[in-house]
């Protein structure tokens, strides 16, 4: 591993300037690296899942045969939330494992086993071949990817915010959700065309594998730009106090000790999560199964959405780092409270003109946490245990509520007969996230907590 003091060494620009007593003064080169090994990585778990989620239907018949098409999304998103449910295991052992031996060895073990685990599905033969080890295949797939994930996200966040400048914190961890939006549009376009070129025939017997497939690949390109960089000026930071390997943080420390923050990271990350799940992997199916929409003409307007939300992701970002991250956060919160009902009568009108002005619409207000939340998270978290402390609160917020959306709304519809669920779901959510940005700190142009500022030289 590099020395800290190439991460930190500043220019001679730097030199000139005027820096605060004790600043890191970061690398644009490594920085910009960083922003990418992060994005494409996210990019490349995100693929896997939008996938999943653009192909539940034709999924729920090769591997959950019935009689019912609720019957089968309801399985196949069963066995979506079952991956959830493991993130927070994923959490506790790869967050930790972060704070103490580093945050670039665990993101490169988490994208190794994503890639694993979605190859994998790729290779699992039908319920029409093999019987009830079908779905049992798919599910332990799923666990897999759910316990790599938990360290997925607040490890990416993490990187790029101890590797950010205090006053571009926001920007640049706007490309972590870029990444995301980039892995959707990778997915859901992928997964448009084989619809579109292949019959229904050819689609279930082996189209539906090749989304799959295209994982490994992806996972060894992630996995090089990853293990190409050198560890946070944070992390380096802080190994430098300790002055030999890092003792183990305790689990109470990241929990116990940091309580207020956890409850308000949970907070925040259930109306980013319900919305964002509700948004791009819930409604394509929600269009197909509930409003008998075209599979081809919904997966067009979802990634027409997020096509959109890609160009506004980057200047929302930089919003933040002039206006602040809770102002926008809450603007997000009150136009979900407000226009969910509104948007999705819209989306139930059925004409492309509608769908299509509902869903941007919300995908516009999605954008306002896309935007946010990569740099307010990990502000919530002193260094020592903030890879750990956020794993947990993050991970135990999206099992709870963001993963399991799409089968407790489809569940819901089901038991009330009622198609605006999913708009009560998300102003539900807005109203529990508004509370949590009322009572969190302002974070834009601050230094991370236990970290030295960071300051750009140029």
């Amino acid at each position: 591993m590099a020395s800290a003091t190439a991460v930190t060494r500043p220019s001679s620009a730097a030199r000139t300037a005027q820096v605060p007593a004790g600043a890191t003064v970061t690398d644009p080169a490594l920085v910009r690296r960083a922003v990418q090994a992060a994005a494409v990585g996210n990019a490349m778990e995100w693929f896997d899942f939008g996938v999943y989620s653009y192909i539940a239907v034709t999924l729920g018949k090769v591997f959950f045969p019935s009689g019912n098409p609720t019957a089968q999304l309801l399985s196949t998103f069963g066995a979506f939330a079952a991956a959830f449910l493991v993130r927070p295991l994923g959490g506790l052992v790869f967050g930790p494992l972060g704070d103490r031996v580093g945050r670039r060895k665990v993101l490169a073990l988490t994208m190794i086993m994503m890639a694993a685990g979605t190859f994998a599905i790729g290779l699992i033969p039908s319920y029409a071949s093999i019987g009830v080890g079908a779905p049992l295949l798919l599910l332990a797939a799923r666990l897999v990817q759910g316990f790599s994930t938990g360290g997925e996200y607040a490890g990416a966040t993490t990187f790029i915010a101890e590797y950010a400048p205090d006053k571009r914190r926001g920007f640049l961890g706007s490309w972590l959700e870029f990444g995301t939006l980039a892995g959707y549009i990778g997915g859901a376009g992928l997964v448009t065309l084989l619809t579109a070129l292949l019959s229904s025939a050819d689609l279930l017997s082996w189209g539906w594998r090749v989304p799959f497939m295209i994982a490994g690949p992806m996972g060894l390109i992630g996995l090089y730009l990853r293990m190409r960089l050198e560890e946070t000026p944070a992390f380096a930071a802080e190994m430098e106090k300790a002055e030999t390997r890092r003792p183990k943080v305790p689990l109470r420390e990241m929990v116990t000790g940091q309580w207020r923050s956890l409850i308000l990271c949970m907070g925040l990350v259930l109306v980013f999560n319900v919305t964002d799940y509700m948004l791009l992997s819930y409604m394509p199916s929600y269009l197909t199964s509930e409003l008998r929409y075209g599979e081809t003409h919904g997966l067009l307007v979802v990634l027409g959405v997020m096509a959109v939300m890609m160009v506004v992701q980057p200047f929302a970002g930089a919003l933040t780092d002039r206006v602040g991250r809770r102002p926008v956060i809450a603007a997000g919160c009150a136009g979900f409270l407000l226009l969910s009902v509104p948007a999705l009568l819209l989306i139930r009108q059925g004409s492309l003109l509608a769908v299509a002005l509902g869903m941007g619409a919300l995908g516009l207000l999605l954008v306002c946490f896309t935007a946010a939340m990569p740099a307010a998270l990990p502000a919530l978290f002193p260094t020592r245990v903030r890879y750990g402390s956020l794993s947990i609160g993050f991970n135990v917020s999206v099992s709870l509520f963001g993963g399991t959306t799409p089968l407790v709304v489809t569940a819901l519809i089901g038991a009330t007969g009622n198609l605006m669920m999913p708009a009560y779901y998300m102003m539900a959510a807005a109203v529990i996230g508004g509370f949590a940005v009322w009572r969190m700190r302002e974070s834009a142009g601050r230094p991370l907590p236990g970290s030295a500022p960071a300051v750009d030289p140029r």
